[in-house]
């Protein structure tokens, strides 16, 4: 008995040491960054199209066209956050109607959903039509559009732009004495919570602000000398990436640049 008794407080000793291990280990959805939640769920704009023309994160006609294709959202406060939630990702998935397939859609924070139950639900996603339609079982886009307001499950996941390399885009109201940018398509967290510029044949970096959106500005009060490189922080990770003079010295207002590099 007594080893009997001994052999089983190993084999529990063992077991509590097994599934201490299992906690270490990375999770098998590496692109899951936070779990499962329930959100409400409503669309906006036409029905197969994407949400706006544009939107409060500043990335204009981008919304409709690859490698956002009117799979986006827009945000309520706590999703939003004064426009620092733009570019972030989610997945999400309804299962509260018999129209719904219970399948994850891929959504990209590009707008503010302000006011009414935007505002006062806890979590709220102003789906484009398009995206709203996805979550359906096939031929019931437009029975599940119909319902207009739904329960859903959503989770935080990593933005994957396959090859899409993050891009620059120059706001037209910028000079050599004030440099305002939208940026777009990070992979990785999606967001930002730092902007940085580097001037030609320096070696010290000059912190942007947020303006609006995704738009990050910098009053100089001097000419930049381009070509200007940009140091980017990622949102929840604090991850950095650097692209190496990206702004050209022949820059121009609302020109893109693309760069050549996205985070891991």
């Amino acid at each position: 008995m007594a080893t009997s008794s001994s052999s089983l407080r190993r084999l529990s000793s063992l077991l509590l040491f097994v599934g201490f291990l299992s906690l270490l280990r990375p999770s098998a959805c590496y692109s899951r960054i936070l779990l499962n939640s329930s959100a409400v769920a409503t669309w906006y704009g036409s029905p197969g199209g994407a949400g706006s023309d544009g939107g409060a994160c500043g990335y204009g006609d981008a919304v409709s066209k690859p490698p956002f294709s009117s799979f986006i959202a827009a945000g309520g406060p706590s999703l939003f956050k004064s426009g620092m939630g733009c570019g972030a990702c989610y997945q999400v998935s309804c299962t509260s109607n018999g129209a719904c397939s219970g399948n994850p859609v891929t959504v990209v924070i590009t707008d503010e959903c302000p006011g009414g139950p935007c505002a006062s639900d806890p979590v709220h996603f102003d789906l484009s039509g398009t995206a709203f339609g996805a979550m359906a079982k096939p031929g019931q886009a437009d029975a599940l559009r119909n319902v207009g307001s739904l329960q859903i499950q959503y989770s935080r996941v990593h933005c994957n732009y396959s090859s899409v390399k993050v891009s620059f885009k120059m706001d037209a109201g910028s000079n050599p004495y004030y440099f305002a940018v939208v940026i777009e398509f990070e992979d990785g967290d999606g967001d930002l919570s730092a902007v940085d510029v580097q001037q030609a044949g320096s070696g010290s970096w000059i912190p942007t602000q947020q303006s609006w959106g995704a738009v990050w500005k910098l009053n100089s009060g001097w000419p930049l000398q381009a070509p200007l490189s940009i140091r980017l922080t990622s949102g929840l990770s604090g991850k950095t990436l650097v692209a190496t003079n990206v702004i050209p010295v022949d820059w121009k207002p609302g020109a893109t640049y693309n760069s050549t590099v996205n985070f891991p």
